[in-house]
């Protein structure tokens, strides 16, 4: 499996079922800042968190899959190249091994999730995988370019059309999305989104 030329992310479900969260990262997914991957295991994952607090959505998930996968070229870490690597790796969560070994056989630089504590920098650093809270991410990402960051939000707010949102509402999701340091960013650009 060849790697990627650019920056390279796996995302873990925990990423990938707020949907706050997982619209901004897949809206940043789309511009090509990075090349963004995970496994059909951390799919079902995600997808099983968001039925087990959503029930009416069972059966009905598709679609965002199918536009998740759109939205990120060559997405998938394929199993075969994963499971190998996971029985060598130990980490505090056993069921998180498969995300670390995932970003191994991904040739992944970071891998972004909420459940940093379960990714010790002491088992990861040394693997060469970074290990980022997404509210951080977003940041780096915005520091690096603004005006396509800027850009993808203001396409994502554009988006959201049930309810429509103002500049400050579509900050204040952020906030409560779990992205204050994104929300900060977002209040200072309002004029511009």
């Amino acid at each position: 499996m060849a790697g990627h030329a650019r920056y390279t992310v796996v995302f873990d479900a925990c990423v990938l079922y707020p949907m706050v969260m997982a619209d901004a990262m897949m809206s940043l997914t789309v511009t090509g800042l990075f090349a963004a991957k995970w496994t059909r295991r951390i799919e079902d994952e995600w997808m099983q968190a968001l039925t087990a607090r959503r029930p009416d959505l069972q059966g009905r998930l598709g679609t965002r899959r199918d536009q998740m996968r759109a939205a990120a070229f060559d997405w998938e870490i394929e199993e075969a190249a994963w499971q190998p690597i996971a029985p060598s790796l130990a980490l505090p969560d056993p069921d998180d091994t498969h995300v670390l070994a995932a970003a191994i056989a991904g040739h992944a630089d970071c891998i972004i999730t909420t459940n940093l504590r379960d990714f010790p920098i002491e088992i990861t650093a040394p693997l060469g995988v970074e290990v980022l809270h997404p509210d951080p991410f977003i940041e780096a990402q915005w520091d690096l370019n603004p005006i396509v960051v800027l850009t993808a939000f203001k396409r994502m707010r554009a988006r959201w059309q049930k309810p429509e949102a103002s500049a400050l509402e579509f900050a204040e999701a952020f906030e409560r999305g779990g992205l204050p340091m994104a929300a900060t960013r977002l209040r200072e650009a309002e004029e511009l989104l």
